[in-house]
């Protein structure tokens, strides 16, 4: 099982990524996804978490991800440096938005908030985070993640999410490269 796990503040899309990433995941050959958040206070700006369960079976679990592969954040205050090893399991990386950047491996950034304001025209940053994982998790695709958009955004707000999540598979691929 691919275990995801999103942490945003309320208004930055966490849980739509979320189940974007879901509704991207069920469109391969026997995909199962479930998305599901878990808020404290419940406004615009507080810390939430959201998390997306992928699984080629039935997903009976229908508990908080304690470990996953990907760990998230849309908002790098959010970030809690070296405690945030503790969420991922072997292997797994951090998806970061920030402006910084860092020497461990296991820690992928990206400024999103820069590139979704250039494309959005806003600093949105979960769909940048699509494009991320897209790079990062051969289950999920451009295509994909395409699809899912197209099926649950509406249709003034797919274009430019669908021009986001290649410009940030792009950046990511290019600076992979370097």
């Amino acid at each position: 099982m691919l275990e995801i796990l999103w942490h945003g503040r309320g208004g930055q899309g966490a849980f739509t990524a979320a189940r974007l990433l879901g509704a991207a995941f069920i469109q391969t050959e026997s995909g199962f996804a479930l998305a599901f958040p878990s808020f404290g206070p419940e406004r615009r700006g507080a810390p939430i978490r959201a998390f997306t369960k992928l699984d080629k079976k039935p997903i009976t679990n229908r508990s908080e991800i304690e470990k996953a592969d990907f760990v998230i954040y849309l908002d790098d205050t959010l970030f809690p440096g070296e405690a945030a090893f503790a969420e991922l399991k072997p292997n797994g990386k951090i998806l970061l938005n920030t402006k910084e950047t860092w020497e461990d491996e296991q820690i992928i950034t990206i400024d999103g908030d820069c590139l979704a304001t250039e494309i959005l025209g806003r600093p949105i940053t979960n769909t940048v985070m699509l494009g991320v994982i897209s790079t990062l998790a051969p289950e999920i695709t451009l295509d994909h993640l395409t699809a899912a958009i197209a099926s649950y955004m509406p249709p003034k707000l797919q274009g430019k999410n669908i021009a986001l999540i290649k410009a940030a598979a792009e950046t990511i691929s290019k600076e992979a490269h370097q």
